[in-house]
Order: structure tokens, then sequence, then C-alpha cells
């Protein structure tokens, strides 16, 4: 049954995930990730899961293939400087096609940085992050119902497609508290194991090899043209995005994540001020909406649009490359765990982009 509960982010996301089956976690302290292995700490053996606290990132990661590999609903979550060390192993588990699930809560960088909130892990996430040419599922909620939400789901999307999922949020994300809506525990108990788990049940012909290992260029090219070809129909069945007041928009605003929210109390702010302001907020940042950024494009009211990150500029590139010259694409952001405002948007807006 549906529960509602004050959760912080971290703690929502981590009962969502237990919510949605995850019976597996692997991971190791960094803020301002922690209190998500913490709540997985004493969670997971109450419902008879697994809970490693594993030596370091790398062999988090690589916990996370091995039961993954065998079927188990596992997911993994770090922090930037600890996403970097599981690069290798998500590569890896893209390139083997096991799903899991794996949540960045950003903090600001480059390097170790600080442990206060930014963006400038987009382009790790939605590029593929590690070597070779894969992508994720990833998706960018902006509240701590939106997490809950999308956690719940993950394991199916992530088991659908076999691929892994990756929930992109920030420090002030995971950190902030509010009220949400659990919903009911899925049961699994009844679910037979994929028939591609290597679960040590099949033998002879029949034996199940988790690899990503292809010595044969011919055979390595097919298993590219593969994964892109499923990664085409996630653009077609997986993007998400919302819409505010972008019906008669003249400037269009774009953020995601908890940005979004900030962006969106600068439309109300500018509406009122009589700019006719409106925001597209995509959800899923892999795949982008591309199309939907298009068609916004190709208005004759849309002046232009404005792009604005916790960052020095990443996700503008995907803005830019969608709306393909049609109208100018402006960037404005804040970097180093500084945030802006709703006012700095205006002020910048107002000022004509100076």
């Amino acid at each position: 049954m549906e529960e509602k509960k004050l959760l912080k982010g971290n703690e929502a996301i981590a009962e969502a995930a237990i919510r949605g089956g995850c019976r597996a976690f692997f991971g190791y302290p960094i803020t301002p990730q922690n209190e998500i292995p913490e709540y997985m700490s004493f969670r997971m053996p109450e419902v008879g899961g697994v809970f490693i606290q594993s030596e370091s990132e790398v062999s988090a990661i690589n916990m996370v293939y091995g039961a993954a590999g065998s079927g188990a609903r596992a997911m993994t979550s770090s922090s930037s400087p600890g996403i970097s060390l599981k690069q290798e192993g998500i590569s890896y588990i893209a390139g083997a096609e096991v799903p899991c699930v794996i949540v960045n809560m950003v903090r600001s960088g480059p390097g170790l940085g600080g442990i206060q909130p930014a963006q400038c892990d987009y382009f790790q996430s939605v590029k593929g992050g590690g070597h070779g040419d894969y992508k994720m599922l990833v998706y960018g909620p902006n509240s701590v119902q939106e997490c809950v939400d999308i956690m719940y789901n993950a394991f199916d999307k992530a088991f659908e497609y076999r691929m892994p999922v990756m929930i992109l949020g920030d420090g002030m994300l995971g950190q902030i508290m509010e009220a949400v809506t659990l919903p009911p525990m899925k049961d699994f108990s009844n679910v037979p194991n994929p028939d591609w788990a290597a679960d040590g049940t099949r033998y002879g012909n029949d034996r199940r090899v988790i690899n990503s290992l292809y010595i044969q260029p011919d055979e390595l090219e097919a298993l590219n043209h593969k994964l892109f070809a499923k990664y085409d129909v996630l653009q077609e069945k997986e993007c998400m995005y919302e819409e505010y007041l972008c019906e008669d928009a003249e400037i269009v605003i774009t953020a995601y994540g908890t940005v979004a929210r900030i962006a969106k109390s600068a439309v109300d702010m500018l509406r009122e001020s009589g700019v006719k302001a409106g925001l597209l907020r995509p959800i899923t940042v892999f795949p982008f909406p591309s199309d939907r950024f298009a068609r916004l494009a190709s208005r004759s009211e849309v002046k232009k649009f404005v792009s604005v990150e916790l960052s020095m500029g990443q996700m503008v590139e995907d803005v830019r490359l969608a709306v393909n010259g049609k109208k100018p694409v402006e960037f404005f952001g804040r970097c180093g765990g500084n945030v802006m405002t709703g006012e700095d948007i205006v002020e910048y807006i107002i000022k004509g982009g100076k």
C-alpha cells in the first residue's frame, strides 16, 4: 500500500529503490550521497537483500556487474569523483548488456572540488563517460517525489532494455526534505530469472556467459550497432520533458533537475513583469528531447533559448544541436557550488543576456 512520509532526497531514493525491487546494493561513502548507503545498510537486511560497503568505488561497480549479471536487481550510488572511478565498470556493464541502476548526486568540481551542488557531470553522464561507444538511460529529477517515481520504475527500465540506468541528481536534491508518497512494494517472488542471466542453473550448450570482450572486429561492430539501435528506441519511447507556459513564450528557458525549480520561479517573475517567458525542462537528459526543442525553435514568436545550469555550460551544447541554428541559444550558469536565484535569472534576461 502507498505510504506518505517526510524524507530527505537520498533516503527517499533508497526506499523507492527497495520498493522497486532492489535487493543488492554495493557502495562506498562520499558526500553528499552518504545517506543512501547508510539507509541501505539497515533496510536491505530487513527485506532479505544484500548490502556491502566495498573497499573502493572500483570494487563497488564490479560487484554490481557480478550481481546484476546473475539477474539480481543491483545498484550503486556515489558522487562525482566516485562515479569517475566507476566508469570502466560502467562501460563493461553497458557492453555486456547488463541491467543495473546508478545514482550520482553531483558535487562541484573539477578534482576533489567541493561538496556543494553542481551539474558539471552532465557530459560524463549523457555522453557515455567511460571508454567506447555507449549510452545510459539518464534521468534528471527535480523533486524528491520525482526521485521516488523515477527510481521506483528504474529497474524495470534497466531490465526492459538490458542497460544501466542513471539517476542524475545533485547535492541539493539529496539533502532537501520533502513530503512524498511512497508506492507499494513490488513483488518479484514469482518472476523467473531472465534467460540471459548467468545464475549457474544452465549448463551444457545452454550456458549463459556475461561478457564484453569481442576479439573479432565484425562481432564488436555488430554489438555497437545493436546498442545504438536500442538507443534509437529510447529516443522514440522513453523521452520525457515538462513544459511550463511555453504556449506563447518568446523566451524559452531550459533547465533540468533542481535548477529547473529555480528557473520556474524566474518564469513567473518574468511574466509578472510583462516578459513572455516559458520553461522547457528535460526529465530524461538521455534521451534528450531534441524534437521538442526543434519544434519550439520553429515557432515565429520564439526569440531565443536560455540554458540555465550549475556548470560552465554543458547541456547548452545539446540545446544548440537541437535548435540547429533556428534561434539564438544563450547560457547562464553558476559553478563551484554557487547556486543562482530566480532573481539572478530574471536580471540576466532583463539585461538582454549581459
